[in-house]
């Protein structure tokens, strides 16, 4: 069911000259939902996110936000808002001067907009801040006063362009937590851009998969992952094999492969790799023609009949693990 603040792209494409980026695509997000644009660099998810923004010039195509057509509309009219990936904070405003930066360029009176600002870092547990530098700040404060200067013009769509991508690991985890809990808090749509099927995967309500300029597949997160439609996605998304078999190329999940004996099983290889990765251990094995494949096992399960490099292995699933794969 659609509703008035809806986000549609109606065969929306860009060109560099006669470099396609983004190539007729269509796809409608629902108001309210987490989207991350996941793909390889290439595949045009920054190109689309820009356009949204309204930092790319669209070359065909339309943007319809909330029954209206935004494609050429300046960035500050357009009803979205962009985080950037360096954050691209002004390093001689303070915390509160560059969250109320948009406002003071509408011509906003110092004291509203600075009721505004210091409402937005409270959103964001900043307050406590308010006062220092950019420079003073760590990666993850600087992320959260981005976020709310992003959000102080109560946009209906937030593009975040690779927002964690700076973090180092363990806070980009926290950090994932936080965002996915602010967007339910606002109610209001994200669009996230991302190279990382585990980021993708812990944000999103819906996965647009892009590869060469197109939509490669879009749809719920799990039903993305459980299901992929082509060999690129099955790979992409990742924790998948993708096998050739004499029937058709098939998708099984690497947890959903059991090792047997040779001569009782689906397929027939040697294994080339043990990985102990904690509570798992990834095996891989080598195939008949160039195949390769990685079942993930339990630590009890590989330890309990542990297996070497160049051992004969068989490998065997339930039917209902194999999803057929499109070209």
């Amino acid at each position: 069911m659609r509703s008035e603040l809806d986000l549609e792209l109606v065969s929306l494409t860009k060109r560099y000259g006669e470099t396609v980026a983004v190539d007729a695509i269509n796809h409608l997000f629902h108001a309210g939902t987490y989207a991350c644009l996941l793909g390889p660099s290439g595949c045009g998810k920054s190109s689309t996110l820009r356009m949204l923004a309204g930092h790319e010039i669209v070359t065909e195509g339309a943007i319809i936000l909330g029954g209206h057509d935004i494609s050429g509309l300046p960035p500050a009219k357009r009803g979205t808002a962009m985080m950037f990936q360096n954050y691209a904070l002004f390093p001689h405003l303070s915390v509160v001067d560059n969250v109320a930066f948009s406002l003071r360029m509408k011509g906003v009176d110092a004291p509203s907009r600075l009721k505004r600002a210091g409402e937005m870092l409270e959103l964001v547990d900043m307050t406590a801040f308010a006062d220092r530098l950019p420079a003073q700040l760590s990666g993850g404060q600087q992320q959260r006063v981005a976020l709310a200067r992003a959000l102080i013009t109560k946009p209906q769509v937030l593009l975040l362009d690779e927002p964690l991508s700076a973090l180092d690991p363990f806070l980009r985890i926290r950090m994932r937590a936080e965002l996915k809990s602010l967007q339910r808090e606002l109610g209001i749509t994200f669009i996230h851009v991302t190279h990382g099927q585990d980021e993708a995967l812990a944000l999103a309500d819906e996965i647009v998969v892009m590869n060469n300029a197109r939509i490669e597949q879009a749809g719920p997160a799990r039903e993305v992952f459980d299901a992929p439609r082509t060999a690129f996605v099955a790979r992409f998304i990742g924790s998948h094999n993708v096998i050739a078999l004499p029937e058709g190329k098939i998708a099984v999940r690497s947890d959903e492969l059991r090792l047997t004996t040779p001569d009782a099983a689906k397929l027939q290889g040697r294994i080339t790799g043990v990985e102990y990765q904690g509570t798992h251990v990834a095996l891989t094995a080598a195939l008949a023609g160039e195949q390769e494949v990685t079942a993930l096992l339990t630590d009890k399960d590989f330890f309990g009949a542990p297996k070497d490099v160049g051992e004969a292995v068989g490998l065997d699933w339930d039917s209902q693990a194999a999803h057929a794969l499109s070209a």
